[in-house]
């Protein structure tokens, strides 16, 4: 039986440690050649680390939140295809290697031996997300002894014997819901068309609170959830930019009622082209106006204390991953049109999410736009992706009514489509009188978008 020890290789970005983000076996585990080990963060992608050998995982270099050094062991493989698990004898047989080993795999193996070890080094989203599945599951039934209370209360719900014997309409969400506060959904009273929403679970809990009969709330096990990976990235990022950044945002009312006509238009007649979101609109005024304001198109050097300003837009967009917030670049984006502008983001988005994206498309953007689409709220404060000196967030849509008026003097109410949009700016760079006009010209732009579609090729 043979020994192998396969040590983190040069990744070829000449860095000297990465973070394990990921295990993908732990000691005892049968690998074939190709596996996958586990994956590895440096500071610019994560990068999955495959096995040269089949064999038993003998040793694996600490767990999932450590950093190791370029060229240190990751994992120790007996390469033997009929053992199952490594024998007794092969842990001392180890020493003759190098020493760093000696100090990741003494903690490592209790720590990756016990089945909870598992769910911690899934993934920084999904792990939270199983306990509570979990958790939920377990509840309900301690909370059941309360029910016959609710029926002896002097206060009997009518509605809770006829809707125990209809079948329950609800949404996911609703039922979700419903689970995560311990709540038989066959004891709610069902709104419009028979099927509980949310606030026909809002009314239920009104209702049992103000009867005594059910707690405000449901206690949970404690959780400790380790920072690792791209969260711990994105920790680190948005500290130092607080801290070293003095930041300011100023937000802006814009009317975008004809720019949503003229978009429903285009994509009418789009064909095989990319849907056009309200993002390419955004982006290209904001190309147009980049060589009026080129203080928001650049980097600041704390250390040599100097400004870089840019000629071209390298533009970062900010997108919602399974693993955290990553922002790909959209490189060139004064030379793009609203059809390419629409492919460029639909590529990037869908790279960031599935893990795809490379190094080159996650770094080097000059200024970044950030958004939560529907979900974008009525203003925001974005913290600015540093060394970058501008940051812009457009927010939600809303229809409200508005006084408006036409070629006379008279005045008339009409409803409007409106949205705020924010900019944080680094006030060492960006003064508020400049962050201000640029929100006013950007608001020319908006809703007069005729002159985005100016030499927009087809």
């Amino acid at each position: 039986m043979g020994r192998y020890t396969f040590r983190l290789p040069d990744i070829g970005e000449g860095i000297a440690e990465a973070e394990i983000v990921a295990w993908h076996v732990k000691v005892g585990d049968h690998i074939e050649e190709g596996g996958l080990l586990a994956d590895v963060m440096t500071d610019k992608a994560t990068v999955e680390m495959e096995s040269p050998v089949s064999g038993t995982i003998l040793e694996v270099a600490g767990e999932a939140g450590d950093t190791i050094s370029i060229g240190s062991a990751l994992v120790v493989v007996e390469t033997a295809d009929d053992v199952a698990e490594p024998p007794a004898p092969a842990e001392p047989a180890e020493p003759p290697a190098p020493a760093e080993p000696a100090k990741p795999p003494a903690p490592a193996e209790p720590a990756k031996s016990p089945a909870p070890a598992e769910p911690a080094k899934a993934d920084a989203t999904p792990a939270p997300v199983a306990v509570t599945v979990a958790a939920a599951a377990k509840a309900p039934p301690p909370a059941q002894p309360t029910a016959p209370t609710a029926v002896s209360a002097p206060s009997p719900t009518p509605a809770v014997a006829p809707v125990a014997s209809r079948p329950v309409l609800a949404s996911p969400a609703v039922r979700a819901r419903a689970a995560d506060l311990g709540i038989d959904l066959a004891q709610v009273q069902a709104g419009v068309e028979g099927r509980i929403r949310h606030a026909d679970l809002d009314a239920f809990i009104t209702h049992d609170r103000s009867h005594g009969l059910r707690p405000a709330g449901r206690r949970r096990d404690d959780e400790i959830v380790k920072v690792i990976g791209l969260r711990r990235r994105i920790a680190e990022n948005m500290a130092a930019s607080k801290r070293h950044i003095p930041h300011f945002t100023y937000v802006e009312r814009y009317d975008v009622t004809a720019l949503e006509e003229l978009r429903s238009q285009l994509n009418a007649a789009r064909g095989d082209r990319p849907k056009l979101t309200m993002l390419p609109f955004l982006i290209s005024a904001i190309c147009r106006l980049i060589p009026q304001f080129p203080m928001l198109n650049a980097h600041f050097d704390d250390e040599k204390g100097e400004v870089r300003r840019f000629g071209a837009v390298h533009l970062g967009m900010a997108a919602q991953t399974p693993a955290g917030l990553m922002v790909p670049v959209i490189r060139d984006a004064q030379d793009r049109n609203l059809w390419q502008l629409a492919r460029e983001i639909s590529r990037l988005a869908d790279a960031a999410r599935t893990g795809s994206a490379t190094s080159a498309e996650l770094t080097g953007s000059t200024i970044t736009v950030t958004s939560l689409g529907p979900m974008g709220g009525v203003a925001s404060t974005p913290v600015i992706n540093r060394p970058e000196v501008a940051i812009i967030g457009p927010n939600r849509i809303e229809e409200v009514p508005m006084f408006v008026r036409d070629g006379s003097s008279a005045e008339r109410v009409e409803k409007r489509k409106m949205m705020n949009i924010s900019i944080s700016c680094d006030h060492r760079v960006v003064d508020g009188w400049d962050a201000a006009s640029f929100a006013q010209e950007l608001k020319k732009l908006i809703e007069a978008p005729a002159a985005l579609l100016a030499d927009m090729a087809t």
